[in-house]
């Protein structure tokens, strides 16, 4: 019977289930949000501190210090920059610190103006110059007729501007000894030239001179003063001759020896010469600024009544 029992009893086989990883939530993922919104924040503020001028600094500082002084009192003030870079608001010359919108009346401003439209004038002017320049040298060497004097035309950029000059030569003169009568191939010259100027905007400035050599004529007080203007002169008539207008001409002027060419050498036929200029806006501005000063009539002072005295 006990063996019988044993074999109807049943058999129980226990199975162990293994339970999940404990669920922990999301947690993390927000603080990690949160630490990289503060990283980006944190690189912006270096940026934005290492963008923003001094000036702009202390507006920022003078606006949260006392937020209501500039809009009761006036002056700069944070709000008065439209941008964050160096030099922002209005002003685009101005390196540090803000300018109020529409104020024109800081005369530092207005000096920086100045001189960046003065540097932009003259880029303009060394642009153009430097293609006369180009324009003439071009036209000597193809030009059969100039090519054979090209030695006696020199050009020189100056502070001035262009300066062409022909020269004299011993066995080549421009002009009959003691006269302004142009030789033919001056003429030729100076006609070349006049029709490669007469395009040219600027203004044009003509000197002659000549060398210490005493004039010697039985007319009295004619001298090389003299002589230099007439042929500076000649020069001039050579030129309009070929195309170039007459207001165009700035200057006619005859230096005698006063400005050597070769001051070790006097007598030279070099110093014998017509220089043409092409002016800058800046040398003709301070030509014709002094020539202007110098025709202005002098202020007259109004008289003074003496008051008339009340009846006794």
């Amino acid at each position: 019977m006990a063996t019988d029992a044993k074999k109807l009893q049943p058999i129980i086989v226990k199975k162990i289930k293994k339970g999940g990883h404990a669920v922990h939530g999301g947690a993390w993922k927000i603080a990690y949000a949160d630490f990289v919104t503060a990283m980006m924040a944190f690189f912006l503020l270096m940026w934005l501190l290492g963008s923003t001028s001094e000036g702009d600094k202390k507006g920022l500082s003078d606006y949260f210090t006392a937020p209501l002084k500039v809009s009761m009192q006036g002056g700069s003030g944070a709000g008065s920059s439209s941008s964050i870079l160096p030099g922002g608001g209005a002003d685009l010359t101005q390196k540090s610190g803000q300018s109020r919108r529409g104020d024109g009346n800081d005369p530092i401003q207005k000096k920086q103006l100045a001189q960046a439209v003065k540097a932009e004038v003259a880029k303009q002017d060394a642009r153009k110059l430097a293609t006369i320049s180009a324009k003439i040298s071009a036209l000597i060497s193809s030009n059969t007729k100039l090519a054979e004097f090209s030695k006696q035309i020199r050009l020189e950029t100056t502070a001035d501007g262009l300066q062409i000059q022909i020269v004299d030569d011993q066995k080549r003169p421009m002009f009959d000894s003691g006269s302004a009568a142009v030789k033919p191939y001056m003429r030729d010259i100076l006609r070349e030239i006049g029709g490669a100027l007469n395009g040219v905007e600027n203004k044009i400035s003509l000197d002659g001179h000549t060398d210490s050599t005493p004039y010697s004529s039985a007319q009295r007080g004619y001298s090389n003063w003299e002589l230099s203007a007439d042929r500076a002169n000649a020069s001039r008539r050579e030129l309009i001759a070929a195309g170039m207008p007459d207001d165009k001409l700035a200057r006619v002027v005859g230096l005698a020896s006063s400005i050597l060419l070769e001051p070790e050498n006097p007598t030279s036929a070099v110093n014998r010469r017509i220089s043409i200029t092409v002016m800058t806006r800046e040398a003709e501005e301070r030509l014709m600024g002094g020539a202007r000063a110098l025709l202005a009539p002098e202020p007259v002072a109004a008289p003074v009544t003496p008051p008339t005295s009340a009846p006794q």
